[in-house]
């Protein structure tokens, strides 16, 4: 009771301290360092009211120095920022060998496949799935381990992974399989009392009080956002106390779906779940905002094209969130007709996607295709955010009623005409 009473006294202070009129120095000062107070200490530096020395003191408060920060201090003071912020990694240098060892026998691996050797790959697939730490990676190796060698063997061993992606949904498709049990939670109770979930300070305290606190402790804090409206963080702390074996797929804010399709609706929940977990006042370290993950610049273009004059503070509101993935997804699938490619294209743009789709060496017919053109974009980011929003939408059709599987998805993307209008 102790610490509800703690975090909740905690979380209405930082409510309180975002109502004020305008954004002045104390109040951002008064913030918890975190990304979130990056976002505001940028909205600080970018007013025309504010000096050159408030900027001064302000930017040695930041947690990580990126792009926008830089630009709006050298506006206001005329210099480079005194030094670059950096957070510390804390990750023991062992794991990173690992990682790095996987990933070079991983890429050797595809190489051989593709020089038409699948006996000497399915040796550095093996190597890689040893090195690979992540659940998700070793599935990932364990599925190539399949394609390289026909073995059944290693669908089974896919069966009782505990991570839903594209390979353990793919394995259970090859043998005919159900799809893993996934938690969708509903409550009765839409508001908590005093609580805003659109407040990125609140969200910074919530984040930073879990980094201090056991997978036991985490498990309890998540019980008290047990709401419709904050699901988001409820479902974040349930993961991250399970340490991400269970799998939460929630499904709020279905009234503002309502007239959406199916389809419509699986893909914006398949993004906002890899995006932001649902979670309406998240912030990244390049200042995409709210559960949609809006860049300022994209959200000022929709803005405008909608006849909005409003504030980058209300992509906190998941409501206009959505609003604004449903205009974004419009344009997108002008030219983009599968969930692949058009979560490709919400990552890094569709400049990118569409130069990668008219090179005509990828999601061509072909061995392992369309797999190895999956798997081979340089582009790792956007490589393996596809992946993930593909698995979540399979999910979500599938628990809106339409029943789905991912092996026609994949292998219908070297069809141009049924992906996209990109390709002849």
């Amino acid at each position: 009771m102790r610490v509800c009473i703690s975090l909740c006294l905690g979380l209405f202070f930082h409510a309180t301290l975002l109502q004020a009129q305008s954004l002045d120095f104390a109040t951002v000062h008064a913030m918890p360092k975190s990304v979130e107070k990056d976002y505001y200490i940028w909205r600080f530096l970018s007013r025309p009211q504010t000096t050159a020395i408030q900027a001064r003191k302000i930017i040695l408060e930041t947690s990580h120095l990126n792009k926008k920060l830089r630009v709006a201090y050298k506006r206001k003071t005329k210099a480079n920022p005194p030094f670059a912020c950096k957070t510390q990694d804390i990750t023991p240098d062992y794991i990173w060998k690992n990682r790095s060892a996987a990933n070079k026998y991983f890429k050797q691996g595809l190489a051989l496949l593709r020089a038409n050797n699948p006996k000497l790959a399915a040796n550095y697939f093996d190597a890689s799935r040893k090195y690979y730490q992540k659940r998700y990676e070793k599935d990932k190796a364990l599925f190539w381990l399949y394609l390289s060698t026909h073995n059944k063997t290693y669908l089974k061993y896919l069966q009782k992974s505990y991570s839903v992606n594209i390979y353990t949904l793919l394995a259970e498709d090859a043998i005919d399989g159900t799809y893993p049990k996934t938690i969708t939670e509903q409550f009765r109770k839409k508001h908590l009392t005093g609580f805003d979930p659109k407040n990125p300070i609140i969200w910074a305290t919530i984040k930073q009080r879990m980094r201090q606190s056991s997978n036991k402790q985490i498990d309890h804090m998540a019980n008290y956002y047990a709401a419709q409206d904050s699901i988001g963080i409820y479902t974040y702390l349930k993961a991250e106390a399970s340490e991400h074996t269970k799998s939460y797929f929630p499904m709020p804010y279905r009234d503002a779906m309502r007239n959406m399709s199916a389809s419509r609706q699986a893909l914006i929940y398949a993004i906002a779940r890899q995006e932001s977990r649902f979670v309406p006042a998240s912030v990244s370290r390049s200042f995409a905002l709210g559960m949609m993950q809006f860049m300022p610049f994209l959200i000022k273009d929709i803005a405008k094209k909608k006849g909005y004059n409003m504030d980058l503070d209300e992509m906190f509101n998941p409501y206009r969130a959505i609003e604004f993935a449903d205009y974004h997804l419009n344009y997108l699938n002008k030219y983009l007709y599968h969930p692949l490619f058009v979560a490709y294209a919400y990552n890094a743009g569709i400049g990118f996607t569409k130069r990668y789709l008219q090179n005509s060496s990828h999601f061509r017919r072909g061995p392992y295709e369309p797999y190895m053109s999956i798997e081979t974009m340089k582009n790792a980011e956007a490589r393996e955010y596809g992946k993930k929003v593909l698995a979540n939408y399979v999910i979500y059709l599938n628990k809106l009623g339409v029943s789905t599987r991912i092996t026609p998805l994949i292998e219908v993307l070297a069809t141009p005409s049924q992906t996209d209008a990109f390709r002849k």
